[in-house]
């Protein structure tokens, strides 16, 4: 017990430490642009927590990072680098919304989570198919997600501008959803919507295959060593496509989200990168789906947060988003974070990295998807 509580300590502040270093490194970069650090991460501590709506607002920013984080996570235990998230997230989010506005006569009960399970089939597909390429063929999934992101963001882009867009707008976006396809807010007038509780659900759901079921464990097990669990009689190529298809439908959910629960129709600008960003959300968690929740609300957080700081201090916003890159960086590079701080390298056996690890794996051949 006292060996397992040590290394959860030890794994734990290598992230920890990473947002330290990376926010004294934006301390930095804040003095140095002629604002004052001090001043600059209370008015981002205020930003994102300081009132009700600054809950609410950080909430919000962090939902669709919980969703494609999770995706992203769910991938990196299996042994993929599924890139293609915001691909998948844009076909979610338009199909949830065509689901939203075409289909008539059904009540809330039955049209929202129909359009939520539309755009979680459209993320799904669109994952699916680099999945069966891997296990099929061996092609890299890092390669086919690349291109398939471009794929179904062009896609969207040229369905809003053409046979979905709303007539009644030159604005390139979808007609609006009906209301009882929207996921209502949960508190009063503030914007947090009960999609924030689904995507807490939905990490318990994750945490509940990976842990207690059959195909978590073929999963993990197909992530850790394919060829062990060839070996040992699991159908390599059947999970990689399961796999894909789990993460790309988490990615798909992000998208729908943010069409039911927030925006009320698509349109392209929604994104602001979440599926790229949620890659740093799932290293940052450690592929586990309570530390993606965590670390998704420190970047809805620090996004959130990010107006107020420039406002107070005059600096760039961008600081923030350098900051990212930078817990990205110290956490995947982890040695870094050990010299500075002089921490000792656990025993290998102890080592809970498996988005690392699977980065690694995700650079080889790809020879061992094809069972």
């Amino acid at each position: 017990m006292r060996a397992s509580i040590l290394g959860l300590t030890r794994t734990l502040s290598i992230p920890a430490l990473a947002v330290l270093t990376a926010l004294l490194i934006g301390a930095l970069i804040m003095l140095l642009s002629g604002g004052n650090p001090l001043v600059g991460y209370v008015a981002l501590f205020e930003g994102a927590f300081g009132k009700a709506r600054s809950l609410s607002e950080t909430a919000v920013a962090a939902t669709p990072y919980v969703f494609a984080g999770l995706g992203i996570a769910l991938g990196f235990r299996g042994g993929l680098f599924n890139i293609g998230v915001e691909g998948q997230l844009f076909i979610g989010s338009i199909c949830a919304a065509g689901v939203g506005y075409a289909v008539h006569g059904l009540p809330w009960f039955i049209h929202m989570p129909l359009a939520l399970l539309a755009g979680c089939l459209g993320g799904a597909i669109c994952a699916g198919i680099p999945g069966f390429l891997k296990a099929k063929t061996g092609a890299h999934e890092v390669i086919t997600t690349i291109m398939i992101n471009y794929m179904a963001i062009y896609f969207t882009n040229w369905l809003v501008t053409g046979p979905m867009q709303d007539p009644g707008t030159i604005v390139p976006q979808t007609r609006r959803i009906l209301a009882t396809a929207e996921i209502p807010a949960i508190w009063g007038a503030y914007r947090v919507h009960w999609g924030t509780v689904l995507a807490i659900a939905a990490a318990a759901l994750v945490f509940w295959l990976l842990w207690r079921t059959v195909l978590g464990f073929e999963i993990r097990t197909v992530g850790a060593n394919p060829d062990a669990a060839k070996y040992a009689g699991i159908h390599v190529g059947r999970n990689i496509v399961i796999t894909m298809m789990l993460s790309g439908a988490l990615a798909g959910a992000a998208g729908a989200v943010e069409v039911l629960g927030l925006n009320h129709y698509f349109a392209p600008s929604f994104s602001i990168g979440y599926g790229f960003d949620s890659i740093a959300v799932a290293v940052l968690g450690k592929s586990h789906p309570w530390g993606v929740v965590a670390s998704a609300f420190l970047f809805g957080a620090l996004n959130n947060g990010a107006n107020l700081m420039q406002l107070r201090t005059q600096s760039p916003v961008y600081i923030i988003s350098i900051v990212q890159a930078l817990i990205l960086m110290l956490v995947s590079a982890d040695q870094i974070v050990r010299r500075l701080y002089r921490l000792k390298d656990l025993p290998k056996g102890n080592l809970a990295t498996p988005a690392v690890a699977t980065s690694e794996s995700a650079l080889g051949t790809g020879k061992e998807a094809k069972s």
